[in-house]
Order: structure tokens, then C-alpha cells, then sequence
């Protein structure tokens, strides 16, 4: 189940029953500004690779960011749409809710970019762990497969999940409310929790483990035998490879901290069903998660080099025209 749907409908528990018209207005002005600076971040990021000419070397790269792009530009437009408390009728006004104001889209952005972030984890981790093999074995079909599979397998996966639960009452959008039982939402989230969190995290932590295992042993090696140095060329693989690892290091720990308030604060009102559905903490989780595509491109900016580089050129040129 999608993060929108396991908060809505928790045990019983729905988000238009329960909080204030103030609160809710202002926190989606808040996903509308974070969702603008996403998207001009996201873009400003995919201009950068392409000029580094990286787009062809970092492809599941490249695809993190347009996911994330994705999703931060649904932000503003599903959230633009709620703020214009716009009545609904018709087979228009259907399709708006159950693709718009159900955020179906926002999240099939943000599960897509989930999977791929895994991707990114597996491929490093063949390349590393496992030259020989991923040099014999790794082709580039296999990465453009698994880049359709986070765009298809995450629309497929939101669009089941949104199309049976949600309905249109009087004119206005009522997202995964229609569950044949409370067992069924508890079973969507549980599947949502473990799918997209604790399998992904059982994933970083395993396959960067071996990581930094692998790496550490080559530099004692390395060091070992100083006098057959590595060419200039091996070498700047080697930092190229590194940076890689250690920026991919750098979103996954953010990905693992920045849901984490989400999926507590679900499972909370989840294992417990009768207590008060609590504004506050919903908003807060929510907008913590929705932080993450925000900011993501900002640890690509400081921590990929060849991205930096094209970036810092630009703002040199910017300062010089002026």
C-alpha cells in the first residue's frame, strides 16, 4: 500500500474526519513549495549529468533523478489541485481523483524511485564484490530492464491499489477508503512496510557492507605494493568508483532516516485503532518523507563529482556574465 493510502485510512481512522481546515491548508502550501523546489533541483541535476556526460555511464542514476523529478512535479500539481477545492463530476472528474488528488502519481513516483535506489545498491554492489562476473554477465539491457521495471511495476502497483479503493461522493475525492475489511488495509500496509523499507534497508546495509569490505581490502593490497602503482587511468576509475559508492551511501542512510517517522507513526495507528487520529504527527512524518525527494538532487550537488563540477562551472559563468 502506498504511503497516502496507509495514512488515510488507517484503522478506521480518515484524514478529512480528523484534522483542521487551517492546518491541512497550510501544510499543503508547504508539499507545493517543497514540490516546486524539488522539481527545479531534479532538473537542475539531470542538466548536469548530461553536460558531464554522465547520463550514458549512470543510467540507473540518471533514471533516480527523473523518478524524483516525477514525483516532485505531481507534488505541486495534485497539491495546487486540492488547494483549489475543485468539485468533481463526470468521467473528468473521476479521472482527476484517482490519478491527482488520490496522489497516485506523486507515490508512483516515489515507490518507483524506492526500487531503483535498490537497483543502484545491487548493480554497485556486482561491480565491486564481483568484477569478473558483472564484466562477463552485466549487460546494459539488464539496467534498462530494471529502469522500466521502476516505472512500470510502481505504476501497476499504485494503480491496483488506488482504482478499487477509492471513489467520488458529492464531488469530492475520497482516496482508499473502500476496503472489504480492516484486515485487508492491515495486510497492504504490512506489505508496503516490509516491500519498501525493511527488505530495502536489509539491501543496504548487506550489499554496502560487502562494499566497504572489498574496498578496504584493495587499499591494504594497494598499499602493499606501491612499487606497481595502477596508471593514471586505473586510478581515476578507482575515485570515480568511490564516489559513486559514497554518494549512493549518502541517499540510501537519507532514505532509511526520513521514512523512518512515517512508517513509526503508521504503525502506531495502525496497532492501535480507536485512539484520536493525531494532525500534527500525520504532517510532520509526512512532510519529513516528502523532504527526501526534495533534497535528494542537493547531496548529488556536493557529493558527485562529475554533477558538482558541471554546476560550479555554471555559477562561475553566471558570476562572470554579471
Amino acid at each position: 500500500m502506498t504511503t497516502t493510502g496507509m495514512t488515510q485510512v488507517t484503522g478506521g481512522n480518515t484524514m478529512t474526519s480528523s484534522s483542521s481546515s487551517d492546518t491541512e491548508f497550510y501544510f499543503h502550501c508547504a508539499v507545493v513549495v517543497i514540490g516546486i523546489v524539488g522539481t527545479a533541483a531534479n532538473a537542475l541535476i539531470l542538466y548536469a549529468m548530461w553536460a558531464s556526460k554522465q547520463h550514458k555511464k549512470q543510467m540507473l542514476i540518471l533514471n533516480q533523478n527523473a523518478l524524483d523529478l516525477f514525483s516532485s512535479f505531481f507534488m505541486v500539481v495534485s497539491y495546487s489541485m486540492k488547494l483549489c477545492n475543485i468539485h468533481l463530476t463526470g468521467s473528468v472528474g473521476y479521472w482527476l481523483c484517482m490519478l491527482l488528488l488520490s496522489e497516485s502519481l506523486i507515490w508512483t513516483g516515489t515507490v518507483g524511485s524506492v526500487i531503483n535506489l535498490a537497483s543502484i545498491t545491487v548493480e554497485r554492489y556486482l561491480k565491486v564484490v564481483h568484477p569478473v562476473w558483472s564484466k562477463k554477465k552485466l549487460r546494459n539491457w539488464m539496467i534498462c530492464s530494471a529502469m522500466a521495471f521502476s516505472w512500470i511495476g510502481s505504476f501497476g502497483y499504485n494503480a491496483a491499489l488506488v482504482f478499487p479503493t477509492s471513489v467520488v461522493i458529492d464531488g469530492a475525492c475520497y482516496p482508499y477508503v473502500i476496503w472489504k475489511s480492516e484486515t485487508d488495509g492491515m495486510i497492504s500496509f504490512i506489505y508496503s512496510l516490509v516491500s519498501y523499507y525493511i527488505i530495502i534497508l536489509l539491501i543496504f546495509i548487506f550489499c554496502y557492507w560487502r562494499i566497504l569490505i572489498v574496498i578496504r581490502r584493495q587499499a591494504r593490497v594497494m598499499a602493499g605494493h606501491n612499487a606497481n602503482a595502477p596508471s593514471a587511468a586505473q586510478t581515476i576509475n578507482n575515485q570515480i568508483q568511490a564516489n559513486v559508492i559514497k554518494t549512493m551511501i549518502f541517499v540510501s542512510a537519507f532514505y532509511a532516516i526520513s521514512w523512518l517517522p512515517h512508517y513509526v507513526y503508521v504503525m502506531y495507528m495502525t496497532v492501535t485503532p480507536n485512539v484520536t487520529f493525531v494532525e500534527y504527527g500525520y504532517y510532520v512524518a509526512l512532510s519529513i518523507a516528502f523532504l527526501y525527494t526534495c533534497t535528494n538532487p542537493f547531496v548529488y550537488a556536493t557529493k558527485f563529482d562529475p554533477v558538482k563540477q558541471v554546476l560550479l562551472r555554471m555559477i562561475r559563468c553566471k558570476k562572470t556574465s554579471e
